[in-house]
């Protein structure tokens, strides 16, 4: 079938302390620690590593400052990484590491790395919802989470410059097998990995001029995961980059924090599930980038009149 998930991120920054803080904070688990470098994992087994002194293989960053420097698939067999392996080879280098992970890059320059995928189990259990006519909750309150621990990393959005837009997204449909499931032409291509039943897997946002990491999202369980991992990282002092809503492509609830590493990080649930009936769809404008956010008029209720 081929690629399966995100397997591995890395990102090159400046302050390692900062950046574990955050995510600790974010509710990953950190596994690895030195001066110089810190692994985390997602409950599924996906690792983040932060580097302040990056791999002699990974290509040049694409902009200045913390950003992310690779992202690396998990092919589901070994027949098929070595196909994925060979094909990119035909025209860019690729270097091979004692792990088993091999290294190019894209496009736009971002690193890109193919590996086995190893996916891990974790046992989600949704907490129980009353609706009338769907009761799954008797005799039980529900009490706080505090905090999310995301399930997985789901979806990568990277900008990319608007010229050679459509060689860089031909790189992951033409060479890797992702396929195009929403394009909207005035802003970018939502695809989706061939072993993944995400609405998207990446999203390549083109830009007029600029490339860098947009955001990577982490999928929770629910929706109070969402607003109670939002809350916490506010808590601790770090800075929401949108407010609270449901995307319009994917239908996912979403919120974001600005990460130190670069780019942000998003909290998503509920992520639309298609199949290969569905059908690409072709937008000539961009659709609103939300069906809803949250919205308050309470801080003004509640001003002390002048």
């Amino acid at each position: 079938m081929g690629i399966q998930r995100i397997e591995s991120v890395t990102y090159s920054i400046d302050d390692l302390d900062e950046c574990v803080r955050f995510f600790e904070d974010f509710g990953l688990h950190l596994v690895e620690r030195t001066d110089e470098h810190a692994v985390f994992e997602t409950l599924t087994g996906q690792t983040l590593q932060l580097d302040t002194e990056p791999a002699s293989w990974l290509p040049a960053p694409v902009e200045s400052g913390p950003t992310l420097r690779e992202v690396t698939w998990g092919v589901d067999t070994q027949d098929e990484l070595d196909r994925l392996v060979a094909e990119v080879s035909r025209d860019r280098e690729v270097l091979s590491d004692a792990a088993g992970v091999h290294h190019t890059k894209d496009e736009t320059g971002f690193g890109v790395g193919l590996t086995l995928a190893r996916p891990r189990n974790a046992d989600v259990e949704p907490r129980p919802a009353n609706a009338l006519g769907a009761v799954t909750r008797w005799n039980d309150n529900l009490g706080p989470l505090h905090r999310a621990h995301p399930l997985r990393m789901c979806h990568v959005a990277l900008n990319i410059p608007k010229p050679g837009k459509d060689d860089a997204v031909g790189f992951y449909t033409d060479r890797l097998g992702f396929r195009a499931v929403d394009i909207v032409k005035p802003m970018g291509v939502f695809m989706q990995a061939p072993g993944d039943d995400d609405q998207h897997t990446m999203l390549l946002c083109h830009r007029p001029d600029k490339a860098g990491v947009n955001h990577i999202a982490y999928e929770v369980p629910g929706f109070d995961d969402v607003i109670e991992g939002g809350n916490y990282m506010i808590e601790k002092g770090w800075r929401e980059a949108r407010k609270l809503g449901r995307h319009t492509v994917g239908s996912n609830v979403f919120r974001f924090v600005h990460a130190p590493c670069g780019g942000r990080v998003e909290y998503a649930a509920d992520m639309d599930r298609v199949d290969d009936t569905y059908e690409t769809r072709v937008h000539e404008e961009t659709p609103p980038h939300h069906i809803w956010t949250l919205r308050t008029n309470r801080d003004a209720q509640d001003a002390p009149a002048s």
